[in-house]
């Protein structure tokens, strides 16, 4: 897209199939108009009123914004200074996969009801998916985790969820036990929710209670433990790394240094 003072988009790569990325700057008034996508994203600086599904709406700095397929709306700033913001845009198949996991397959309906949302949870959440979905491709796992719980907060806030536990307890020690036998293993949310017999959504929310962290957070802790194993037996780091399943030796540095707070080779120097 062209880029000027006045009027500047950048798509930004994102690696999650369906998903489209933009970040925006303009004081530009754009006319009426529809995406074939559902559209949620937050107002980073600036103000903005517009049309929208329920009529006119203003949104402020930090708010969310959310658009359906085919909803009519437009956008002006509010103010001389402009605003930016950050979008991300899901193929409508995606959004009903997702509510079909979240919905334990009720439905696969889906609608924004609130294309305002002043909730900062769910403004930091957006943010968050929205760097995780334009980071590196291994960050596959991590971002599908928090599509699924941010459209289950956006959607669902109404919704009464089935709450019922029945099998869920012995269906997330069969994930946590094929975790644990192979945490090198390229295991996705999928595979895992298939293996235990759950949705994505039930295996995310029982996992996360029963461990206290994500199924991607917890593949991470086994990895670097089973890096530092190697480590403490003399195995070369660039090699550590890629037995261990990592990208690269950065990529297992800089997640070390988080966790243990040494580096890979500081370790081996103490080993």
């Amino acid at each position: 897209m062209p880029a000027s003072p006045q009027k500047q988009f950048t798509m930004l790569p994102c690696h999650l199939p369906g998903v489209e990325a933009v970040q925006a700057q303009s004081r530009h008034a754009f006319g009426r108009h529809m995406h074939e996508q559902f559209g949620i994203g937050v107002v980073v600086q600036g103000a903005q009123k517009s049309l929208s599904g329920i009529g006119m709406v203003e949104a402020m700095a930090g708010d969310t914004i959310t658009v359906n397929p085919g909803e009519i709306h437009d956008g002006m700033p509010i103010g001389d200074s402009g605003r930016s913001w950050q979008m991300l845009y899901f193929e409508p198949a995606l959004i009903s996969s997702i509510m079909m996991d979240i919905n334990e397959g009720k439905t696969t309906q889906a609608e924004f009801s609130l294309p305002v949302m002043r909730d900062v949870r769910i403004s930091l959440a957006v943010q968050e998916l929205f760097a995780t979905m334009t980071a590196s491709p291994d960050a596959y796992m991590p971002a599908e985790e928090q599509m699924i719980m941010l459209f289950a907060r956006v959607m669902q806030q109404s919704a009464k969820f089935n709450q019922s536990v029945q099998g869920v307890a012995s269906a997330i020690h069969h994930a946590r036990s094929r975790i644990d036998d192979d945490p090198t293993a390229a295991l996705s949310l999928q595979d895992l929710a298939q293996q235990s017999g759950l949705s994505r959504f039930q295996l995310l929310r029982a996992f996360a209670k029963a461990t206290g962290m994500t199924p991607h957070a917890y593949i991470l802790q086994r990895r670097l433990h089973h890096a530092r194993r190697l480590i403490a037996a003399g195995t070369p780091l660039v090699q550590v790394a890629m037995d261990s399943g990592f990208a690269d030796q950065s990529h297992l540095t800089r997640l070390f240094v988080r966790n243990f707070g040494v580096s890979p080779g500081a370790y081996a120097n103490l080993s």
